[in-house]
């Protein structure tokens, strides 16, 4: 997937605040795109697939789970990916920075 690529090329390495990020985490049944265990912090980027209605059901039961591992999200489309890198980038260290004021 071109947007999951793209922000990979961003996050991977500590590229991005010196964050550790790793690409297709599992979850027990679940997989994240990408997860910090830093900020316990999981980054989705969807497609198109998840305006079906049952895609929808299943992704509110999976964030549900997830959620209550204490676990946040960020959920982005894929053109928001491609066409907005930037601003995606800074959501991400939009919460790295309200993390480490705590």
């Amino acid at each position: 997937m071109p947007a999951e690529r793209l922000l990979w090329q961003h996050l991977r390495n500590r590229k991005l605040g010196a964050l550790k990020f790793v690409r297709q985490h599992p979850f027990g049944r679940y997989v994240a795109d990408f997860y910090c265990a830093e900020l316990r912090l999981v980054v989705e980027i969807e497609g198109g697939i998840h305006n079906e209605a049952g895609q929808q059901e299943y992704d509110r039961m999976r964030f549900e789970e997830l959620e209550l591992r204490g676990l946040r999200f960020l959920r982005f489309s894929n053109s928001e990916v491609l066409q907005n890198t930037r601003r995606v980038l800074q959501q991400i260290v939009a919460v790295k920075n309200e993390a480490w004021k705590k």
